[in-house]
């Protein structure tokens, strides 16, 4: 990152406590190069924190360099390129991980009374918080009873003492799954948590993929090798052998403790804490000098928006594209929370289908809402193909002229879905149910196949000859470069 000029290397003293906050923060809002805290007032010599890995970029060619990198793609590439690249990876067959002896993980190893979590820099992103997060760019490993599945799972974790952690493990997430698996056998949940991943492997632990796939093999499809993985020192899981930061432990069966409060995905931080699960953390693994990523959650676009964002993107577009119906692009708006998700749709196969509005929105949500990625998203809306709906200002524009407020909105309040949407009431909240829709901004003639008006543009409105000349003159005129 450092040698493209995505990242910028900090050599002057900064605090964890709020000011690499501040920075990231600032980075994201500015789309600067992610920021890379090399001297930290703030935990043991040599420790650093790196800002904003997934944060856009204020290149007008490659504004996706940075989320192209974690997948080894070009630094121009496409929002359309990321998602088919993605969904390939789901269509290859698992490349089952390589097991080595040891890796970077386990350049320092520290057991017993050596384990300190506040040796690390770990900071305090928000004033708000209720506490230092020291994972919000990290994936929790844990594996069935059985072991026939092993799960990365990304969700947060707050330190709560010089050995343990507390953080979320909701039943709908595959780490809430296989944590409730040991809690009905009465046992503790063999657990590690894996800070500075290979990008692709944080990333795949944040893609809604079905139950009991493993992430591992997705990676190694994504990637084209197998991904690299080491044995833990004491629960027999296996992580990443580049990863920067290993802890190892247990997560109790039936401990909890206050989590929270934390500026959120969604754009805001509430006053209030939560009880969630305890991690006790028995071992820690890690490389000299190492770096800890952090996401300063909170308005768009940060890398829940970006990476989870994305990964959620890709797995509906699959699904909706299986299901038959005419959907060309799914995509969840960055600047939208990942709060909503966009389908684009092809009027002339849905022509051909002979679908009402409401025939087309239920079995949208049919496919959806009655998914592990629709359970993540609340709103959908839809928009011809002639739109390009990775374009903010385009769907905008199609929401205001498009969508008919009184007859093109469609309500499904028993669909499930996740629990911290910010509007969602305590009932809705208590049962998991509540706040799901469906706006069309389709046309009434687009159901034929059709569309009426033609896009005043550009584009559309000149000739060829007077467009390339205005494009060839275009710094004569005294314009900068477009």
């Amino acid at each position: 990152m450092l040698a493209t000029g995505d990242a910028v290397d900090i050599r002057e003293p900064i605090s964890p406590t709020l000011e690499a906050g501040a920075i990231t923060r600032r980075a994201y809002d500015t789309r600067s190069s992610a920021p890379l805290f090399s001297t930290l007032t703030e935990g043991a010599p040599g420790c650093r924190i790196l800002g904003a890995p997934a944060g856009l970029s204020a290149s007008r060619t490659a504004p996706y360099a940075r989320l192209a990198a974690h997948f080894g793609l070009q630094r121009d590439t496409t929002p359309r390129e990321l998602l088919e690249r993605l969904i390939s990876a789901m269509k290859a067959d698992p490349v089952v991980p390589r097991v080595v002896e040891t890796g970077p993980c386990k350049e320092n190893v520290l057991t017993g009374d050596d384990v300190d979590l506040e040796r690390f820099p770990v900071p305090l992103l928000h004033e708000q918080d209720g506490g230092r997060y020291f994972g919000t760019y990290g994936f929790h490993v844990v594996r069935t009873p059985d072991e026939r599945w092993t799960s990365w799972s990304v969700s947060r974790a707050m330190l709560h003492g010089r050995n343990t952690l507390v953080g979320p493990a909701m039943p709908q997430q595959h780490l809430g799954m296989i944590h409730q698996m040991w809690r009905e056998r009465g046992e503790r949940t063999p657990w590690a948590m894996v800070l500075g991943a290979p990008p692709a492997a944080l990333a795949a632990a944040g893609m809604p993929l079905p139950a009991e796939v493993n992430e591992d093999g997705y990676v190694g499809a994504l990637t084209g090798s197998p991904v690299e993985v080491v044995r833990t020192e004491t629960n027999g899981l296996y992580v990443p052998a580049n990863a920067e930061i290993v802890l190892e432990g247990y997560i109790s069966p039936d401990e909890t403790a206050p989590e929270g409060p934390m500026g959120e995905y969604h754009g805001y931080a509430f006053a209030d804490s939560k009880p969630q699960p305890v991690f006790h953390v028995e071992t820690v693994t890690f490389r000299d000098d190492p770096i800890l990523p952090i996401c300063v959650a909170g308005v768009p676009p940060e890398e829940n928006h970006t990476i989870w964002g994305t990964m959620i993107s890709a797995a509906s577009l699959d699904l909706l594209r299986s299901s038959g119906l005419p959907i060309t692009l799914a995509w969840c708006s960055y600047e939208a929370a990942t709060c909503w998700i966009v389908v684009s749709i092809d009027i002339r196969r849905l022509a051909e289908l002979h679908m009402t509005e409401r025939q087309l929105s239920d079995a949208v949500a049919e496919v959806l809402f009655n998914s592990h990625t629709g359970w993540l998203v609340p709103k959908v809306i839809l928009v011809a193909d002639d739109i390009d709906i990775t374009d903010i200002t385009q769907l905008t524009w199609a929401l205001a002229t498009r969508h008919h407020p009184t007859t093109g909105t469609y309500l499904y309040p028993e669909a499930p879905g996740i629990p911290l949407v910010p509007y969602l009431i305590e009932e809705e909240n208590r049962t998991g149910h509540g706040g799901k829709s469906i706006t069309s901004c389709l046309l009434p003639e687009q159901f034929h196949g059709t569309t009426r008006g033609l896009t005043a543009s550009f584009h559309n409105s000149f000739p060829a000859d007077i467009r390339n000349r205005v494009i060839e003159s275009w710094t004569g005129y005294g314009f900068p470069e477009a």
